[in-house]
């Protein structure tokens, strides 16, 4: 396929490179108006260029990576040039599937997805959302999303709350990371060893969930004792409210994306 890409920032540059490098066949281009900015992409293969049409003829898919204010006049700007078999996926938090129909038209299709940067190294939790009429049509994109991590068809009501769960979500992740490097260092560990051990094992627990399809305390069950060291650390960290303060900060984030 040929992919577009518009917008360079993280998120776009991201994708770019994941679908580079963990799918087959496809010709990708990135837009951006500082293309400086993103000529690093070239050595993934990837096309860069400063006008957003571009080559944009040819697009199966063009994928928007851009501010929400940006999107009216971006897709104004496309529109005149895009096959209608052309796929639009907006990866733009807050604008909705009824806005994107109205500026788009009957005659293309419209969805939203939201990726998270770890797209980049094939480990996204991408969630797609297409209007009722246009769910068929997702089935390119959903296959596409799962080879760069995984890729589930949600309501539209629940696209604020996937961005905050899986985008804003691997912030929260590497904080915990970050603070256990941190609590490494004071048990007498050097910064680099502390967290290469910190890293490896957040990533060896979510393989566990990924590959056993488990509740998280089955597997807590699994390396937790009676009157062991794991328990007493457990609960220690819920008596200063470890599992509190991580809803409190993502039902937050949540607030905050719908003001």
């Amino acid at each position: 396929m040929n992919i577009h890409i518009i917008g360079g920032g993280n998120l776009g540059s991201a994708i770019a490179i994941g679908l580079a490098q963990f799918t087959k066949g496809n010709t990708i281009t990135v837009t951006r108006r500082n293309v400086n900015l993103i000529e690093n992409l070239k050595q993934y293969g990837i096309t860069t260029s400063a006008n957003n049409i571009d080559g944009i003829t040819k697009a199966d898919i063009v994928l928007l990576a851009i501010k929400p204010w940006q999107v009216d006049a971006v897709i104004d700007e496309i529109l005149p040039h895009l096959a209608t078999s052309t796929l639009i996926a907006s990866a733009v938090s807050g604008v909705t599937l009824e806005h994107l129909a109205k500026k788009v038209g009957s005659n293309y299709t419209a969805l939203r997805i939201m990726p998270n940067i770890a797209v980049q190294y094939g480990a996204s939790a991408t969630c797609i959302s297409a209007s009722s009429q246009h769910l068929i049509k997702t089935k390119t994109i959903v296959e596409l999303f799962n080879k760069v991590g995984t890729a589930v068809i949600i309501d539209e009501k629940l696209m604020d709350a996937a961005t905050v769960l899986g985008a804003c979500g691997t912030a929260f992740a590497l904080r915990y990371i970050r603070a256990s490097m941190q609590a490494g260092i004071e048990i007498g560990f050097d910064a680099k060893t502390a967290l290469a051990i910190a890293a490896q094992t957040a990533l060896g627990a979510t393989k566990m969930l990924l590959k056993e399809k488990a509740h998280p305390e089955q597997l807590i069950d699994k390396v937790t004792t009676p009157q062991g060291c794991t328990i007493a650390g457990l609960n220690e960290m819920e008596h200063e409210g470890f599992s509190s303060s991580l809803i409190k900060g993502i039902k937050t984030s949540l607030k905050k994306i719908k003001e």
